[in-house]
């Protein structure tokens, strides 16, 4: 009887969806390089759709099957109807079997503050009171009601840019000033110790806490892109709890979860970020943020116990 040797099993195939080779994207190759995936790199607006294949898509560098998992670092911007058809392609890769992470239903819910704001609530995670409203007159009734601070965000934005502090009704810009004509209003909860303001960086990945950082600056906006600085942080059980929590209610599986205590002392979940960046947060945190996110992905593709198939298979399912 013939016994034929095992064969070696097939490198992960990884593909990395990013609008650019950033410093992030580099570290993110080196990281699948050296646990032996096979990785490819593409824009999202690269990838199509093809009827005619045999699973719908058709994925640069990948022209015999698909990838078993897709590492989503960032989104190319677009138009309405371009970044709804990159989402359309997310969420077909999913359907299809293809590990996505995070995957377009995450994105979906942390792109847009007010369905974050909406599945936290719903979630019981405690965080300021929010309101989303398309005209000026209804802000401006809101913020007579509330009677305190708010922060008018983008609805649709990241790295601190667009934030205003809105005190009273005159600070409001007009409808044609805002962000897509939507007014999305967060109570303020920041508070200054010793003319400083801070929140928390809490990063998640794979259901439990990879890393942290505090951040510090002399203004209200706490973004390392907009001159905050980046600490250590010592372990705290109740951000970190509230930060996995945070990043199930969003159906996340890799997010940055900014908290901050308020003047009363009470923790409060501001955002989730699904596609967050990390040179302050491995920087203040001295994680290899890169390795982390390689390893828990690829630990996921091998916990599937399979592999994405190849187009052969797929033609003949």
């Amino acid at each position: 009887m013939q016994i034929q040797a095992p064969q070696p099993a097939k490198a992960p195939r990884i593909l990395l969806v990013t609008a650019g080779i950033d410093r992030h994207a580099r570290e993110l190759i080196r990281a699948f390089g050296d646990r032996g995936a096979e990785i490819r790199v593409v824009e999202l607006a690269a990838i199509g759709f093809d009827t005619g294949a045999p699973h719908g898509l058709a994925i640069p560098g990948f022209p015999d099957g698909l990838p078993d998992a897709v590492c989503l670092r960032t989104m190319d911007a677009g138009s309405f109807e371009q970044v709804t058809r990159r989402l359309g392609v997310l969420h077909a890769l999913s359907r299809v079997g293809v590990i996505v992470s995070n995957d377009a239903k995450a994105v979906e819910n942390c792109v847009d503050k007010s369905a974050t704001s909406f599945l936290l609530a719903r979630a019981g995670i405690p965080s300021p009171r929010s309101y989303a409203v398309e005209t000026r007159a209804e802000a401006a009734r809101l913020l007579a009601r509330e009677a305190r601070p708010m922060v008018l965000k983008p609805l649709f934005g990241a790295q601190g840019k667009g934030l205003k502090l809105i005190a009273s009704e005159a600070d409001l810009p007009a409808e044609i000033e805002t962000a897509g004509g939507v007014y999305y209003l967060q109570h303020f909860a920041g508070v200054a110790e010793n003319g400083r303001f801070a929140d928390i960086r809490v990063l998640v990945s794979a259901g439990r806490v990879a890393a942290a950082m505090r951040r510090e600056s002399a203004g209200w906006i706490t973004n390392i892109k907009q001159g905050a600085e980046a600490l250590p942080m010592p372990p705290d059980p109740e951000f970190e709890a509230l930060a996995i929590a945070a990043t199930e209610a969003v159906g996340g599986d890799f997010c940055g979860v900014d908290l901050l205590r308020d003047e009363a002392g009470r923790a409060q979940v501001i955002e989730v970020n699904s596609m967050p960046a990390w040179t302050g947060l491995k920087r203040a945190s001295g994680q290899d943020i890169a390795a982390i996110r390689a390893a828990d992905l690829l630990a996921r593709v091998a916990a599937t116990g399979r592999r994405a198939a190849t187009a052969d298979a797929l033609a003949l399912s």
